[in-house]
């Protein structure tokens, strides 16, 4: 589903898109109606804008994420402004791009957001695992770095050497390069340990991993 305020820049996204062989469920031009759509349409991957006319991109995070937790946000944004990057994270969007980004790199982005891998603009990956780190410091985080706490569920020695590496912001393609293990085994362990932990996305698993000090 695309979401855009621009009808000429929406209609070019969704036609690149359907070119390249994904199927475009829905578009929209503003934010309330883009919840609704989605609600019906259930799209896998939602492409929108920072910037709507009604409400903000970060909004219809929200809204998207509570009408369907399993989707997968890819935020747009003129700019790439700090503060809106890491609003649309915490909010739950998966990745965040600048619209000055290379078609081709546009379209893998979407590939990647759709298999869960979370996509920033060259020099935000940092930027969000930095954020994290802080938010996981001393007296910040839900408890000691490394520390389960009671209940929390247990996962495989694998699990847990593939969240490793999810908190060090590597792709999947890596992991299974450095484990020697297939793209899809990886896919597996993630889902599972996702399962477990009770989280959505791989956004979410990164700041899980980072605030019990699993990225160092």
């Amino acid at each position: 589903m695309v979401v855009d305020d621009h009808p000429m820049w929406r209609e070019g996204v969704a036609r690149d898109l359907t070119e390249a062989g994904f199927l475009v469920v829905a578009t929209s031009g503003e934010g309330r109606q883009a919840i609704r759509v989605a609600a019906a349409a259930r799209p896998d991957v939602v492409v929108l804008d920072l910037q709507l006319p009604d409400i903000s991109g970060v909004e219809v995070v929200l809204g998207l994420r509570a009408a369907l937790p399993e989707v997968r946000v890819l935020m747009l944004s003129a700019s790439g402004e700090e503060q809106s990057v890491l609003d649309a994270v915490k909010a739950g969007a998966t990745g965040y791009l600048v619209k000055s980004t290379a078609p081709a790199e546009f379209l893998d982005a979407v590939r990647r957001t759709a298999a869960g891998d979370p996509v920033f603009t060259p020099g935000l990956a940092g930027l969000v695992l930095g954020e994290y780190r802080r938010l996981a410091a001393p007296g910040q985080g839900p408890g000691p770095a490394g520390g389960a706490e009671p209940g929390t569920p247990r996962l495989t020695d694998r699990e847990t050497e593939v969240l490793r590496l999810v908190a060090k912001g590597m792709s999947y393609k890596q992991i299974a390069q450095r484990l020697g293990l297939s793209h899809r085994t990886v896919q597996n362990h993630v889902q599972n340990t996702l399962g477990k932990l009770q989280l959505h996305n791989r956004v979410e698993l990164t700041r899980y991993a980072i605030e019990r000090g699993l990225d160092g």
